[in-house]
């Protein structure tokens, strides 16, 4: 199963690594330990929103735009028929909007594209 704490991780250490910068120099300018830092990165922690301004602020990119990366990675996810509600029980689950009378499944055409490539 995804965790959306995992997928947060990974872009967010992708950002910093992309910039060059150390899990220190971030953590010192979040204001929030190294070691929490690093687990939030790894998927372990669940950061709160408090935190994850005060990160985004640190590598100096909007929240929006992580979470944007974070929903486009699970968007793909989904497209790739990845068990994304596996430990969910059937009976647990919404329904799909192909099963609502009157909704429509939105396209994507650029998350498609990703897949393509």
């Amino acid at each position: 199963m995804i965790l959306l704490r995992q997928l947060l991780g990974d872009v967010l250490r992708r950002l910093r690594v992309r910039q060059g910068r150390t899990l220190r120099e971030v953590s010192t300018l979040a204001r929030v330990s190294l070691g929490y830092l690093s687990e939030v990165e790894r998927g372990q922690k669940e950061a709160s929103s408090e935190l994850l301004a005060s990160i985004c602020g640190a590598l100096g990119v909007p929240l929006s735009q992580v979470l944007r990366e974070v929903s486009d990675q699970f968007a793909l996810a989904e497209l790739q028929a990845t068990p994304v509600l596996s430990d969910v029980p059937e009976h647990e689950r919404l329904p799909l909007a192909e099963t609502v009378p009157g909704s429509a499944i939105p396209d994507f055409p650029e998350v498609k594209a990703m897949v393509a490539a």
